[in-house]
């Protein structure tokens, strides 16, 4: 566990746990997006083993033992509801987990029984580590939330070792995508864009029902022609990715898609770009998916 670089602005008491909350800074946060992900994760904040390890192991494919292993330091930026950080908590000596919503919440309470971690609230761009302190740093779907995506991925390969490694998930760009599936797509974004403004509660009842009634069908017709042996259509089919998840995690997929507020999206290219410029090299994407992740060794 590393001491922090300052003193915590409050002291937010979890259950048994007490969590230091740090203040934000208020030049790059959508506090909009923040408060949406905290009410997110605070819905969907239970998550058994099998859904954890099933999706940690899509993530984490292009990593190695080399670079990920029982002796190292790790920082989880974005934690959410901690699913994550409990994934790795067994693959790691610690993890650091920071967000800057009240996911906090939900996270302590999902990894109460994991030991060898610590959360902390506070945003990407006043992380309380001094810089150089992590072998390992990793941020999956978080950095696309905020408003200079660049700056806040800087701000995290800043707290990782020279030769350490950091992992990244942002949503893709649809640049592997024909024409057709772009075009559903943009049509789901202006639709996106008027759930995200409902009240809470409204929004909640409305993306669960997208769930039921628009992902459900989708997910079904990849099976149907998954199961007479057109596999290769199916994967063409939009939310073909939840042809093997369970009903809870596309529910909560169904309120991050169209209940954020604030949503980029970056083509492979942007991100290579983005990841040289915060001085990584040996960058390798998975051509799996959830598209794009990827990783990179820092100089």
């Amino acid at each position: 566990m590393l001491k922090y670089t300052t003193t915590p602005n409050s002291i937010l008491k979890i259950d048994d746990e007490e969590v230091s909350v740090f203040e934000l800074n208020l030049e790059n946060i959508d506090f909009k997006t923040v408060e949406s992900f905290g009410e997110e994760w605070n819905k969907f904040n239970s998550f058994n083993e099998v859904e954890i390890t099933n999706v940690g192991n899509e993530y984490f494919d292009i990593i190695t033992p080399n670079m990920l292993n029982n002796d190292s330091l790790v920082l989880d930026v974005g934690c959410g509801s901690g699913r994550w950080t409990k994934y790795v908590a067994t693959r790691s000596k610690f993890v650091e987990s920071i967000d800057p919503s009240n996911a906090v919440i939900a996270a302590t309470k999902l990894l109460k029984d994991v030991k060898n971690k610590r959360i902390t609230k506070a945003g990407v761009d006043y992380i309380p580590f001094d810089d150089n302190s992590f072998d390992f740093v990793f941020s999956l779907g978080v950095l696309h939330h905020i408003p200079d995506t660049q700056k806040a991925m800087k701000s995290s390969v800043a707290k990782l070792k020279s030769g350490g490694y950091f992992l990244v998930y942002l949503y893709y760009a649809l640049d592997n995508r024909g024409i057709v599936y772009k075009s559903i797509f943009n049509i789901s974004s202006i639709v996106r864009y008027i759930i995200s403004s409902l009240p809470s509660f409204l929004k909640k009842i409305v993306c669960d029902l997208i769930s039921v009634f628009v992902y459900m069908p989708f997910v079904l017709l990849c099976k149907l022609f998954a199961l007479i042996g057109l596999e290769n259509i199916a994967k063409k089919i939009p939310l073909y990715y939840y042809t093997n998840k369970s009903f809870n995690i596309i529910r909560n997929d169904a309120l991050d898609r169209f209940g954020t507020p604030l949503e980029q999206r970056f083509s492979k290219k942007e991100i290579e770009l983005m990841m040289m410029n915060c001085g990584l090299e040996n960058i390798v994407f998975s051509e799996q998916t959830p598209y794009w992740h990827a990783v990179g060794r820092k100089k």
